[in-house]
């Protein structure tokens, strides 16, 4: 096995970034309860297309692949902490690095070295990073390595992610309220995509420059990127489908709507909407991510309204920071 050189200072290539998704496309195949959420087929286009001129900008990304022959077997992607711009003119602070990870569930062992090099990377830095909680094998290499469970964020009021998974038969087109109807984004430039998910998801971090980014991704689809539109022109909700032609797997990442257009069914029907449009382009299965904590129980029941269920979800740790000598 070799090991491709540690990249410091720059994005991640795009090449790299295919590398990345082949991996998750083998998870997924062979231990779909293993799929880091952040490493998923379209989470990590999502990701990257949304922060990476940004996050070059800052020099605030690292990250190593690990290679058997051709293929990458597992691989490590560090965001360290930078100022972060809100679309409320307000700007979020952070002093804690995250990491985000991978490997082949035929090589488990690889996240010891993967820990050894977030060490190095983030040294002096509060440190944060998930495993899922069925990888046994993870959690005790997490703990191996000082890591221990971010108890808040685990706890019922958390920001622990869940996994949510759905089959696609039985999906049927909704019926939207009088004066709306479903746009994609081949009907709506960039600035109106990013205008509709700022509005959901004020304040936001994406800029219009990271939403042309997340475009010009080579997995992103303008006919699977849905919106809704009000009478009065307003882009009242929006979902975006990563298709995945391999596993025949498809993830809604983002979904959201306008605060002065929620409930009124709207979130519900573009995902209806999304899952039939998903199942007409080859998807066999649907996939979603949402907060899991009980205090947290919004986007999880509408979730579960269109017949989603859970099947995996982290468990955050978190290593504290060393102190550095003068």
């Amino acid at each position: 096995m070799g090991e491709r050189a540690t990249v410091a200072s720059v994005t991640v290539e795009a090449d790299d970034l295919r590398r990345m998704q082949s991996l998750a496309q083998t998870v997924y195949a062979l231990r779909p309860e293993f799929l880091n959420n952040d490493a998923t087929y379209g989470e990590l286009a999502w990701i990257w297309g949304m922060d990476r001129t940004a996050a070059a900008a800052a020099s605030s990304w690292r990250h190593r692949l690990w290679f058997d022959g051709p293929d990458v077997v597992g691989w490590a992607w560090a965001h360290l902490p930078r100022p972060v711009p809100l679309s409320d003119g307000s700007v979020r602070e952070s002093t804690r690095a995250y990491l985000a990870w991978q490997v082949h569930p035929e090589r488990l062992d690889l996240f010891s070295p993967i820990l050894d090099w977030y060490d190095e990377q983030a040294h002096g830095l509060m440190r944060t990073v998930g495993a899922r909680a069925a990888n046994t094998d993870a959690l005790a290499r997490l703990s191996a390595h000082g890591f221990a469970v971010d108890e808040r964020a685990n706890g019922d009021e958390g920001c622990w992610l869940q996994f949510n998974a759905r089959g696609l038969h039985g999906a049927y087109e909704p019926d939207l309220p009088r004066g709306y109807r479903f746009r994609t984004a081949e009907d709506v430039d960039a600035e109106g995509a990013w205008r509709a998910h700022v509005a959901a998801w004020n304040p936001s971090t994406l800029t219009l420059q990271g939403m042309r980014d997340v475009r010009a991704s080579a997995s992103y689809r303008p006919d699977l990127h849905f919106l809704v539109e009000a009478a009065d022109g307003t882009l009242a909700s929006c979902a975006t489908v990563w298709l995945d032609e391999v596993t025949g797997a498809a993830e809604f990442e983002p979904v959201g709507t306008h605060p002065e257009h929620r409930r009124k069914g709207l979130g519900r029907a573009v995902l209806l909407h999304g899952m039939c449009a998903a199942q007409a382009a080859g998807a066999r299965c649907m996939l979603v991510a949402c907060l899991g904590a009980p205090a947290h129980p919004a986007a999880r029941g509408l979730y579960y309204d269109v017949g989603f269920q859970p099947f995996t979800r982290d468990v955050p740790h978190v290593k504290q920071a060393e102190a550095i000598e003068p």
